[in-house]
């Protein structure tokens, strides 16, 4: 773009954003502050964005083309301004006109809060899959809940993580829509009524239910383009929180102030905790809120276009985000059968053939499982058509395997009054995906094997991805610019053609620039620490600021939700043994290194909790060490977003990858810190097995730890002891024995919950046998393979073209190339570019419009 044309479009740009300071917010460019000016900024950068909205859902219904409908109860969009203007290619433009306005970019852009809809992976996965979905211009539409106060904000109080409400909606959001013609309606409890339909199969009418509304809001989510024919995507979110009708008025005047704002609160907290009776019931309304909310969306939608159902498994496809939507199986036969006549045979059919379900995870507990009771209780309906489903594939089992009654238990949706989400979710849809290869092939050969046995054509692997426009050009620009005056700037919506700049990896010039380019990140991320992390005592109060940062260390970061099988706790054990040796060993050689640990736990994980306190308690001391100080620092980042991970990812060094082999399905922060030049430590779980498959093993040094099959088989013949490994490796038992030997622990609170770790790792883990992650089985090959990190990073050149190597091998693991595999192998979607005679249209009108 000529530098005259940049001029002639800020000058139109301020035209607008002054426009909207007189006629929207009552304010003069001069008068308004710096929030006043973001939302005027972004009412006039969003016209664009509504004229290619207008024209991106009038040429998908001109086209008639199949519609890939996205359910999840998580997105963590970030930050849309910067992302938004990223995506329109006006950064440029944007910044000329905060210079000539006299404003400052930073203080704009923190008028923005991270958006709370999300808590980690499954949700930033969501949010990357929507903005390339978009710049393919996929036909797409996303449904998630509008969460009042997010998951929580995490604020660390002398170490021990305090849930504060997330207020991202505080002030008001310019990238929302409120769509009141939209609302609809949602039923729980009441009593069924049997009736039958014109094929007399049984329906189900509902008598007394709690009625409960929905309100969307929209959400555009722009695709990106260096011309005017970007997509957008539409992300719908409902919310409880504007529908009168949700406040019980009479149970409120009986003093019932729980039961009377119950449905209220619906969409106030994601994940609210499951340890108590109402916490339960408010997380299986919220899912089903979101199911049937947004079911009765896309068959108002299909039928504004259609006029009947006829086309509805041919031109709808529903994608469920992990179990949580699985209800849409229910949901979707009872809406068939009995809001639309279609007999019971056919809506199983649709259904199936619609539905396509992502699964997330191999761990037990994270497979969700709902009392049967409360199931009844809360969706008497949906609850019986789950059990004529389960009757019917449980004789299709028998039929197969007449003699096999445990079989059939194993593949039954219920069982032992547990209704089971992913059962559901398997036996109603046509496609079943894992997230990376060996994920996959653990679901198809242990997890869900008596599924693929009996659907083999269901399964297959779509590894996931991150999209590089955010997680590369928009939070890397100095590294985007370096990768483009090397191989050109088609790797923004091609990212498979990264693998050019393999060939630049041995080039002195490169490496350099390279390193100087890290560098400069390392200081905005100091320079973001020591603005914005304190440390807080126990009463929450700021009483010191964070330690002094070496730019020249080893940036060794590991950033992800706090949960025991990501072992965390293993790579405190390290930093006690790096504490240890460098307090005893004067000659030791060890480099300076700085930690950088971030991630929630979940509001009832209290042993996630206690590791957060032990990592902080270890920081506490360590940072304040003068003989240890100089080489080792530890920082936690506290309330971890993506926001701050948009920081710290470009400032890595040394990616931590650490799960327990074959618990991890993918993982995506792997995939961030790769694409921004740092290498990976890892076990060979998730996608860190395909990643170092495309690197190359050459360029992968720093993989350690047993595999999947050694775990499977220290599991399946009982045959590990963590004791063992305790008594015959001295450096791991005086590390361990620090747990309870009071060296980090300053008060009883503290000893007692580190007493406990060390319970759970030498002793006994929740009655059954400790180290359930193997945490000590691979800690001397992690600690070992650390001295090897160190060697490397003594090389600065050598380094550098093994992190030139490691970008240049992430080109698969883009969304934009999940996408083509989801729309190839599950959806059976194609691209649907803006038709051009649309675009005018609308872009006429809204010209006609201006000019009044």
């Amino acid at each position: 773009m000529s530098t005259v044309n940049i001029d002639l479009l800020a000058e139109e740009l301020i035209r607008r954003v002054k426009s909207y300071l007189i006629s929207t917010i009552g304010r003069t460019a001069e008068e308004a502050d710096a929030n006043e000016f973001y939302r005027a900024l972004c009412y006039a950068i969003r016209e664009e964005t509504m004229i290619n909205w207008q024209a991106t859902a009038r040429t998908i219904a001109k086209n008639q083309s199949r519609q890939i409908y996205y359910l999840s109860m998580e997105y963590l969009p970030g930050r849309l301004f910067v992302n938004n203007i990223t995506n329109l290619c006006s950064k440029d433009v944007v910044k000329l006109v905060l210079q000539k306005m006299n404003r400052n970019l930073r203080s704009i852009v923190e008028q923005e809060e991270d958006p709370g809809l999300g808590n980690g992976g499954l949700g930033r996965l969501a949010s990357c899959l929507l903005d390339s979905l978009a710049t393919h211009h996929y036909p797409a539409q996303a449904y998630g809940l509008r969460y009042q106060y997010g998951i929580f904000e995490q604020q660390l109080w002398n170490g021990a993580q305090i849930e504060a409400p997330d207020c991202w909606l505080l002030n008001e959001n310019p990238w929302e829509f409120r769509r009141d013609l939209r609302r609809v309606h949602v039923k729980f409890c009441g009593k069924p009524q049997t009736t039958y339909n014109i094929h007399g199969d049984e329906i189900l009418s509902l008598t007394e239910a709690e009625e409960v509304g929905a309100l969307p809001y929209d959400i555009p989510i722009v695709g990106y383009s260096k011309n005017s024919n970007f997509s957008v995507v539409t992300l719908r979110l409902w919310s409880t929180k504007d529908s009168p009708r949700n406040f019980l008025l009479q149970k409120y005047n009986a003093g019932r102030l729980d039961q009377a704002a119950e449905n209220t609160t619906l969409t106030d907290v994601l994940y609210p905790s499951d340890n108590n009776d109402i916490g339960k019931r408010i997380r299986l309304k919220q899912e089903f809120l979101l199911v049937s909310a947004s079911l009765q969306d896309i068959v108002r939608h299909h039928l504004a276009q259609y006029n009947n159902l006829r086309q509805f498994a041919d031109k709808v496809r529903i994608q469920i985000n992990d179990t949580h939507p699985s209800l849409v199986i229910a949901e979707l036969v009872r809406i068939l059968t009995k809001d639309h006549d279609l007999p019971w045979k056919t809506a199983v059919e649709i259904t199936e053939a619609c539905t396509g379900y992502t699964n997330h995870t191999i761990l037990s507990e994270a497979l969700e499982q709902w009392d049967k009771a409360l199931f009844y209780y809360l969706l008497p309906r949906q609850c019986r058509i789950i059990e004529r489903i389960n009757l019917d594939f449980c004789n299709a089992i028998r039929s197969r395997y007449p003699q096999d009654e445990e079989r059939i238990r194993r593949l039954s949706i219920i069982e032992n009054d547990k209704v089971r989400m992913a059962n559901l979710a398997i036996v109603g849809s046509h496609k079943v995906n894992g997230v990376a290869k060996l994920h996959t092939e653990i679901l198809k050969n242990s997890v869900f094997k008596d599924f693929y046995e009996f659907f083999p054509d269901k399964f297959v692997n779509i590894t996931n991805g991150v999209t590089q426009r955010r997680w590369l050009l928009e939070c890397n620009p100095e590294l985007a610019r370096f990768i483009t005056q090397r191989i050109g700037d088609k790797w923004i919506t091609d990212f498979l053609t990264i693998k050019e700049l393999a060939k630049f990896a041995s080039d002195p010039e490169s490496q350099l620039e390279f390193l100087a380019i890290k560098k400069k990140n390392k200081f905005k991320f100091i320079e973001y620490i020591n603005r914005e992390n304190r440390l807080r005592d126990a009463n929450g109060i700021i009483i010191s600021p964070p330690p002094l940062l070496d730019v020249d260390s080893i940036f060794d970061v590991q950033i992800k939700r706090i949960h025991e099988y990501k072992r965390q706790l293993m790579n405190a054990l390290h930093l006690i043994m790096l504490y240890q040796e460098i307090t005893q060993n004067p000659n030791h050689q060890r480099i300076k290194r700085t930690v950088v640990i971030g991630g929630k736990a979940a509001a009832g994980y209290e042993t996630a909790k206690d590791i957060i306190r032990l990592i902080y308690c270890i920081a506490r001391k360590v940072n304040q060490d003068p003989i240890v100080g100089p080489f080792l620092k530890i920082v936690y980042l506290e309330n971890y977003n993506v926001t701050k991970a948009e920081i710290v990812i470009p400032a890595s060094d040394l990616s931590e990858q650490i799960s327990t082999a074959g618990t991890e399905a993918s993982g995506t922060g792997n995939m961030k810190m790769a694409m921004n030049g740092a290498l990976t430590i890892g076990t060979q779980d998730g996608a860190n097995i395909e990643m170092e498959e495309e690197v190359t093993p050459e360029w992968w040094p720093f993989s350690f730890g047993c595999t999947a099959e050694q775990i499977a088989q220290l599991k399946m013949t009982n045959s590990y002891s963590s004791k063992e490994i305790y008594d015959n490796n001295p450096a791991i038992k005086k590390a361990v024995d620090a747990l309870r030997d009071r060296s980090f622990a300053q008060t009883e609170e503290e000893h007692q919950i580190f007493s406990d770790l060390y319970h759970k790792l030498i002793e006994m883990h929740y009655g059954g046998a400790p180290d359930r992650y193997f945490m000590l089985k691979d800690l001397q090959s992690f600690y070992d393979t650390q001295l090897k990190v160190e060697e490397l990073y003594k090389k600065p050149k050598k380094w550098a073209e093994y992190a030139i190597h490691n970008i240049a091998g992430m080109g698969k693991f883009s969304t934009d190339f999940s996408v083509h595999n989801y729309a190839a192998l599950i959806w059976g979607i194609e691209p649907c570019p803006i038709d051009q005679e649309l675009l005018d249209r609308v872009r006429y009108d809204y010209a006609a419009h201006n000019r009044c």
